[in-house]
């Protein structure tokens, strides 16, 4: 073979990889750009004098703040949501959450099925990215079910919801508020519309509220879980087998729930600057409330800051977690904390296989885990610095917002009105981060896929421990 023969073939090998490459990071960077080009049609939707009450317009940093926190769905805001902006405000801010919650792409190809348009090969490419799917299979199959499934969540919730606020809003505005509570409850936004009761008190004023609280939990959960989950429930009822991401994610959402449950029981049972002077019947779906909103939803039944230091402490960590992979939810993720604490106790066993239900992890999907737990940590403990020295709030504090935005969770101290335009602009890049996610962004950035290592070194012996 002449040597001419073989720089050929090692060109064209190359320019095989070349493009292989950008098929995979375009639908990334796609994305990225996708989610920052909504979040700016949005800010500049809310400057708009038709936007705020007062006529004005708001500023940038105020709408791209807000606009930020509805895409990213989060519900951090510095002005009252219902005090602040219009009709026409709410409306582009729940247009932004419903979007952010689904992915653009996913509502782009719920518009091409309506218009019964044939969806290409690079728009499935989109959609898998968006929804954090790996096979193309069965994309557009799973793409109706999470059309399907999220506007009958929704329209169940709008429909309790409705009738419920209708005792203190009237019909109109009873439909208004059922409506944007049940989209922002399902996509896990956690913006409210009771500034007119108090403001800023999220859902304070119906703390204690059976069908508002249930309904609103179940909502929230339904989103978190994540669209695969979804799909593949659905179709267990055909096969009977359940997938093993399905069961790792209802067993840790599970486990979850029921442990803040309890400790926010225990830990408010006696505070009476939260739950402490109520019922028992009350205190439990408070603390039921609080252990489900922290994963992402960000509605909150009891005052954040006067919470017990436990209670603070196990909020930030659940917001850290926070809900399943493709879902409308943030954080980490379960899936990732449940590979993390699997592998660490096979490790203390002597088992370096991280196994679950007869199946084994892969080492790649070890260290993907592992590097979306320590840049989460990262990023959250830069921000928490920048934000305690922009504004000169204790650590505690800015720890709590900043994993409340990197969470997508949108819970305060009460703070966030109050802090800074550089302080703003900190929680504007850990929501957007906490949504898109970091690998994705890396990915973008990079502009290149995975590939294995063409060189093997030797083995270094370190100490771990």
């Amino acid at each position: 073979m002449s040597s001419l023969h073989i720089f050929k073939k090692d060109i064209l090998k190359k320019l095989r990889q070349r493009q292989q490459t950008v098929r995979r990071v375009e639908p990334v960077r796609v994305m990225v750009l996708g989610f920052a080009a909504v979040i700016l049609i949005g800010a500049l939707l809310l400057m708009l004098p038709i936007s705020t009450r007062s006529g004005e317009g708001a500023d940038f940093i105020t709408a791209l703040f807000t606009a930020t926190s509805a895409t990213c769905v989060t519900g951090l805001v510095v002005e009252d949501t219902y005090l602040f902006w219009s009709p026409f405000g709410c409306t582009v801010i729940i247009l932004l959450i419903q979007t952010g919650g689904l992915g653009f792409m996913t509502m782009a190809a719920a518009f091409s099925l309506l218009l019964r348009r044939r969806i290409s090969m690079r728009e499935r490419l989109l959609m898998g990215t968006s929804l954090n799917m790996d096979s193309l299979s069965g994309m557009v199959r799973l793409v109706r079910r999470v059309i399907f499934g999220t506007f009958l969540f929704e329209g169940m919730g709008a429909l309790i919801l409705s009738v419920r606020f209708m005792r203190d809003y009237g019909f109109l505005g009873g439909i208004a508020r059922g409506v944007f509570h049940s989209i922002s409850s399902f996509c896990n936004a956690g913006f409210d519309l009771f500034g007119d009761r108090m403001e800023f008190g999220s859902l304070i004023p119906y703390a204690g509220d059976f069908v508002i609280t249930i309904t609103v939990c179940l909502l929230i959960v339904l989103g978190g879980l994540g669209f695969f989950v979804w799909s593949d429930i659905y179709s267990a009822r055909d096969n009977g087998r359940l997938h093993t991401q399905t069961k790792i994610v209802l067993r840790v959402t599970l486990l979850l729930i029921v442990l803040g449950t309890v400790v926010f029981f225990i830990a408010e049972y006696n505070n009476p600057a939260t739950i402490g002077n109520e019922n028992v019947f009350h205190k439990f779906l408070s603390s039921l409330f609080q252990s489900v909103t922290t994963r992402t939803a960000g509605y909150a039944q009891m005052d954040q800051a006067s919470m017990t230091g436990v209670s603070k402490a196990l909020s930030v960590a659940l917001m850290f977690i926070g809900g399943s992979p493709g879902s409308t939810a943030g954080g980490v993720k379960t899936v990732t904390m449940a590979v993390l604490l699997m592998t660490a106790f096979q490790a203390l066993r002597g088992n370096y296989q991280t196994t679950v239900n007869g199946k084994s992890i892969s080492y790649k999907l070890v260290v993907d885990a592992l590097s979306v737990f320590v840049f989460g940590i990262f990023f959250v403990s830069m921000g928490t610095f920048m934000v305690a020295a922009f504004d000169s709030v204790s650590l505690s504090e800015a720890l709590y917002e900043c994993t409340s935005a990197f969470g997508t969770v949108g819970l305060t101290l009460g703070i966030t009105p109050s802090l800074s335009v550089p302080s703003q602009l900190v929680l504007i890049g850990l929501m957007f981060l906490g949504r898109v996610g970091i690998i994705t962004i890396g990915m973008a950035a990079m502009m290149r896929g995975r590939k294995e290592a063409k060189i093997k070194y030797p083995e270094a012996r370190v100490m771990i421990g």
